[in-house]
C-alpha cells in the first residue's frame, strides 16, 4: 500500500498496536530501536486502568482488538440498547460484522475506535508528515469498513498540512514482517 512513496507509517492492529516508520525511503529505528511504537502514545490521561507496558491511556488500550473489545463490553454494560453483540462471544471479528449489519451500538463503538486511532495518527502526522499510513495486522481484515472510522477523526484532528495523508490497508498479509525484516538487512549493507 505504500510502494514508490519515500514517507509511509505502518500501524500493525492486533492484540496490540505496533508500527514502522519509513522516512525518504528508510526504515528509522530510532536511538534505542523504539521508533514506531504508536501503540503508547497516551490518547487519554484520564485513563486509570494501566496498559501493557505499565502506563495508562495508552492508544492499544483502544484501537488494538483488545481495545475494541474493551469499548464494546462498556457500551454493552452502560446501555441497554439491543445488539447482536449480546448474543455471541465479543471479539473483534464480531464488532466489524456488527458495524456491517448497521448495529446500532458496533457503531457507536467504531465511532470511539476511530476517534482514538484518528487522535493518534493525528500526533504521529505532526512529527513525521507521512504520504500514507498502512493500516495491518489481524483487525484490518475487517476491511475498508474500519477506514472511514479512522479517517474522519484524523482529518477534523491533524494540522491541515498533514491531514492530506492517505489511509489505506496493507496488501502483503503474513509476508509483511519478513519483508521489512530483509529490508533491514538490505539497508544495513548499503550504509
Amino acid at each position: 500500500a505504500g510502494r514508490g512513496l519515500a514517507d509511509v507509517v505502518m500501524i500493525t492492529l492486533g492484540t496490540d498496536i505496533g508500527g514502522g516508520v519509513i522516512h525518504e525511503g528508510h526504515i528509522i529505528t530510532g536511538g534505542n530501536g523504539a521508533a514506531g511504537e504508536i501503540g503508547h502514545i497516551c490518547v487519554n490521561p484520564k485513563e486509570v486502568i494501566p496498559c501493557n507496558c505499565g502506563r495508562c491511556g495508552c492508544l492499544e488500550q483502544y484501537a488494538s482488538a483488545t481495545g475494541i473489545v474493551r469499548l464494546a463490553r462498556e457500551a454493552l454494560e452502560a446501555s441497554k440498547k439491543p445488539s447482536v453483540l449480546r448474543q455471541q462471544p465479543v471479539n473483534a471479528k464480531a464488532i466489524w460484522d456488527a458495524v456491517k449489519e448497521g448495529d446500532a451500538l458496533a457503531i457507536q463503538v467504531a465511532e470511539q475506535f476511530g476517534f482514538y486511532l484518528g487522535w493518534g495518527l493525528s500526533f504521529v502526522a505532526g512529527v513525521l508528515n507521512p504520504k500514507v499510513f498502512v493500516i495491518g495486522g489481524g483487525m484490518s481484515k475487517a476491511g475498508a469498513v474500519m477506514l472511514p472510522y479512522i479517517e474522519k477523526h484524523y482529518r477534523t484532528l491533524t494540522l491541515a498540512a498533514a491531514a492530506g495523508a492517505k489511509v489505506e490497508l496493507a496488501t502483503l498479509g503474513n509476508d509483511a514482517g519478513m519483508l521489512g525484516a530483509a529490508r533491514l538487512i538490505f539497508d544495513a549493507k548499503s550504509e
